[in-house]
């Protein structure tokens, strides 16, 4: 199973950035605006939030989106509908980030086949150990979409092992412990941890969480990853200018624009 994720490293000439949106944020329409600027702007795959009310993954920026996309209304069948919006218009791969509870909620098998329906090529569910991830896994490929899973510098080769049996599209690199964030620094552990991934695994290494500039673009992929996802920096530039559309839309395809000059 080949999806857009998969034809999107293999034609790549640089790594990828993978530029990280939350549905809905700050309503409807201009998250769906949002996510047409992110890929005019250069984004190579556009990862998209669903909002949950318990995002224990995510940091103060991503939480305050989070927030105002429920508060705007957003729920599953509405993502659903943003992406199949965005999908009659553009080929370029998305990623949906979850967790469990609103994919068990909706059953696993129906919530993986909608999101397939609708044009999603690749879903990550950012509390789901290896131990409890075949269910979703194999939901995931019935869909014809890839499970993204995730690794850390904590992993060991051994469990890193398990995890390159069961996931698809690329390996979601936690390069920050804690939660989402902009942070200064690149950790030289992550990019250790990096070269350590790529010796046994045969699919793409991603990492995201605290990258929020050029330079740690730069960094992470002179040290051989394959692409970067940057979220909080990109979505901070939408909570700044709320109520002002077009200021927004300016300073989001800015952003995405100098991450993709980092790439190398």
């Amino acid at each position: 199973m080949i999806t857009r994720i998969g034809r999107a490293f293999s034609a790549r000439t640089r790594p990828l950035l993978v530029a990280c949106l939350v549905a809905g944020d700050p309503d409807y329409g201009e998250s769906l605006a949002m996510m047409r600027e992110v890929d005019s702007a250069g984004a190579d795959i556009i990862e998209v939030v669903m909002p949950f009310s318990d995002p224990v993954a995510d940091g103060p920026v991503m939480q305050q989106a989070i927030q105002r996309a429920l508060s705007a209304g957003m729920n599953t069948d509405t993502l659903f509908s943003l992406i199949r919006d965005f999908r009659a218009e553009s080929e370029t791969p998305l990623v949906v980030l979850t967790y469990a509870n609103p994919v068990v909620q909706r059953g696993i098998g129906a919530f993986y086949r909608d999101a397939g329906d609708a044009g999603a090529d690749g879903v990550a569910v950012a509390d789901v150990p290896l131990e409890e991830a075949e269910p979703f896994c194999m939901a995931s490929r019935d869909a014809g979409i890839d499970p993204i899973l995730f690794v850390s510098q904590t992993t060991s080769d051994s469990r890193l092992e398990g995890i390159v049996e069961r996931a698809g599209g690329f390996l979601y690199l936690v390069a920050a412990l804690g939660v989402t964030g902009m942070r200064g620094e690149v950790d030289p552990e992550t990019i250790g941890c990096i070269r350590r991934i790529k010796r046994i695994s045969p699919l793409p290494v991603v990492p995201g969480f605290g990258i929020s500039s050029p330079g740690q673009v730069h960094a992470y992929s002179q040290a051989g990853a394959d692409g970067v996802i940057v979220g909080s920096a990109i979505v901070k530039e939408v909570g700044d200018r709320i109520g002002r559309p077009h200021e927004m839309r300016a300073a989001v395809g800015q952003r995405v624009r100098a991450l993709v000059s980092g790439m190398v």
